[in-house]
């Protein structure tokens, strides 16, 4: 009975313990301990059978409405390109750019998955240039999304002044300095992997690419805490004064109501991106916690969590955004119909 599994096998204790039960015969107890072991063998391999089908159809979950918002987001990218109007003014082009570094980690953030679901090793300098793709671009949307508020701001209580202090000139040296910010909390990772990790960049890693397996030391996740805790209470902070500001003007007879209902709404769909973005970076810590507390269904619940955490943020704000400008909204359904729905000159800018 022991013969049928391998030294290694972990149900080589239970056809010990099958064959200490069996009948005391030796015919009766060598039938009895076949038995349990071909049954035993044709459960597992029934189990890795049915294992096939449901990692596929999970990984199908996943990547489908990533590839349908990725076509919908590279849409949204050609439209604003398409139009002088769009490329001239501050909030198209502010919104281009949060768009364009949320594409880039939806599309990091999928090839991280589909490394993991395929079961594929990568080395680790490969795995080093995702998982800082997506760090960085990560950090662009709250501080790009803080200025798109800053800007609503300048609009409402300096409308006078904001053609000449929000110009594209301005608006590309603030989407440098943007960059430039984001690309801080990646050097700090990068010369933190060079410096304290002893493990060579070239070898294989021995499990899935992640944030966590790449940056396993406890200063990374302290580093990593510290400056997340500085960029979103930064951000938050302005967009919540912004919004606060804005309320109280409302109130001014002299104010333009609609406009500024429309500001107020916009900067309040800025929070709730950035509550949004906050959440993604919890999850690494979730799925921690579940396997630590050895959950039988953790893998489930972890694509579940990708998916309403990482793929439907990234994918649903910028589109919903997009579509409350009525001039872009027409110009993005013409592209998404492949020109079947007429399209409207942009001739004036709509507010919102």
């Amino acid at each position: 009975g022991q013969k049928c599994f391998t030294q290694a096998d972990p149900r080589r204790k239970m056809a010990m313990l099958c064959w200490s039960l069996a009948p005391k015969h030796k015919t009766e107890k060598l039938y009895f301990c076949l038995y349990r072991c071909l049954v035993s063998n044709n459960v597992s391999l029934t189990s890795q059978k049915l294992a096939v089908p449901i990692r596929t159809f999970m990984g199908f979950l996943c990547v489908s409405p990533c590839l349908i918002f990725l076509y919908i987001n590279t849409v949204m990218l050609y439209s604003l390109k398409s139009k002088p109007v769009f490329r001239e003014t501050s909030r198209y082009i502010l919104f281009g750019n949060l768009l364009f570094a949320d594409t880039i980690l939806l599309v990091t953030s999928q090839l991280l998955y589909i490394l993991a679901v395929a079961g594929l090793f990568v080395i680790r300098y490969i795995c080093a240039v995702i998982v800082l793709v997506a760090i960085f671009t990560s950090t662009v949307s709250p501080l790009n999304l803080s200025v798109m508020s800053l800007e609503r701001y300048v609009a409402i209580c300096y409308p006078l002044r904001h053609s000449s202090i929000v110009t594209p000139r301005t608006t590309g040296i603030v989407i440098a300095v943007i960059w430039t910010l984001s690309s801080l909390n990646t050097m700090i990772k990068l010369i933190m992997l060079l410096v304290l990790d002893s493990l060579p960049l070239d070898q294989v890693m021995q499990e899935f690419c992640s944030t966590n397996k790449l940056f396993c030391l406890e200063i990374h996740n302290q580093v990593d805490n510290i400056m997340q805790g500085i960029v979103f209470t930064t951000v938050g902070f302005i967009i919540i004064y912004t919004y606060i500001t804005m309320m109280v003007i409302a109130k001014s007879a002299s104010s333009d109501k609609d406009l500024n209902s429309k500001a107020r709404k916009t900067v309040l769909l800025h929070l709730i991106q950035l509550g949004l973005s906050l959440s993604s970076t919890v999850l690494p810590s979730i799925v921690s916690a579940l396997k630590s507390r050895g959950m039988d269904k953790a893998t489930q619940i972890e694509y579940i969590l990708f998916i309403v955490m990482i793929i439907m943020p990234r994918c649903l704000s910028p589109l919903i955004y997009g579509l409350r400008d009525k001039i872009f909204r027409h110009i993005l359904m013409h592209h998404l119909t492949c020109g079947l729905r007429p399209k409207v000159k942009p001739s004036k800018i709509s507010s919102y």
